[in-house]
């Protein structure tokens, strides 16, 4: 799949895909039962994409094979007769946020020609991401997260205390947090969901200039797919907490594990990405039957014409 593959109607596949994903678990919102709302949305998601015309391969998806009933990595989908695809996958992002009735619960994918999404193993990475507009460089993994306020506020042309850093409200982040705050920036904490954490940099009308923590890898490819859509800056790199997540690595092909990942190293090609509300949040309205039809609220985002699409769904019942 090259970029002049990317058209209107394969964007367009891709965001009905998430639209299955998050109607099929809607109806387990605030039902308090996890894992059945990611089965209901795993089951939809995959059964959508076998319905298309493209020879595609889970690169990142709901785990290795033998751990996860459908959607594992490797896994094949599609009816084979189309390009080759690469595909990012998390059919319910916010499993807790959905099974509570809680904000920003999303159903996400991305698409990239075969071989060119990094095969992130099941792992954390430590992230750091900006939105559009920006000079090369701007942030560095390797800085403190005050450092990186300030060099931001700099870009701005503003003061480090008029910049907000979306951060995910974990006990590992209290460092993190407590750098932000020395130097008077507002934080951001969001309890789930760090690819809404991460797009949030790229909306002006979140007001968050930088996101910074340790998340899941997975999550970090879908993030980076769609800031890659609107030039935004990733850096990112591999966390192993044990020697079976070493081993994982090493399955996937990943020797050097202390690299520290831009953007264009994780997403190298043309990508589209793809999200569709479950719930109400930041980015999104979530699913609504009225009026005798179900509504979604979706985007879908093209880094071959940098289009972004917002793209609301009737259907009826």
């Amino acid at each position: 799949m090259s970029s002049e593959t990317l058209d209107r109607g394969l964007v367009l596949d891709a965001v009905r895909v998430t639209e299955a994903a998050a109607i099929a678990a809607w109806h387990l919102v605030g039902r308090g039962d996890e894992k059945e709302a990611d089965q209901a949305a795993v089951d939809a998601m995959r059964n959508a994409l076998n319905e298309l015309a493209i020879d595609g391969e889970i690169v990142i998806g709901e785990g290795e094979r033998d751990e996860a009933p459908m959607l594992y990595i490797g896994e094949k989908v599609g009816n084979g007769k189309g390009p080759g695809i690469d595909i990012a996958l998390d059919p319910l992002e916010g499993t807790t946020l959905t099974a509570k009735a809680m904000a920003n619960a999303l159903a996400v994918m991305a698409w990239a020609p075969k071989g060119t999404l990094l095969n992130a193993p099941d792992t954390y990475m430590d992230k750091i991401a900006c939105g559009p507009g920006y000079a090369e460089g701007v942030i560095d993994l390797d800085a403190s997260p005050a450092d990186n306020v300030r060099a931001m506020a700099r870009a701005k042309g503003i003061a480090a205390d008029q910049i907000t850093v979306c951060v995910l409200d974990r006990p590992r982040h209290t460092e993190i947090i407590n750098s932000l705050r020395s130097v008077g920036a507002r934080v951001y904490l969001i309890t789930d969901g760090d690819v809404a954490g991460v797009i949030n940099t790229a909306d002006p009308e979140t007001g968050v200039d930088l996101y910074i923590g340790q998340g899941g890898a997975p999550e970090g490819v879908l993030a980076c797919a769609a800031l890659k859509c609107v030039g935004g800056q990733f850096q990112g790199r591999l966390v192993f907490r044990n020697n079976d997540e070493r081993s994982r690595a090493a399955r996937w092909g990943i020797t050097d594990l202390d690299r520290k990942y831009v953007l264009n190293e994780i997403v190298r090609a043309d990508a589209i990405f793809a999200m569709t509300g479950v719930t109400d949040g930041a980015l999104l309205k979530g699913v609504k039957f009225a009026d005798g039809a179900v509504h979604t609220h979706s985007l879908v985002m093209n880094s071959s014409t940098r289009t972004v699409r917002e793209v609301r769904m009737k259907r009826p019942l």
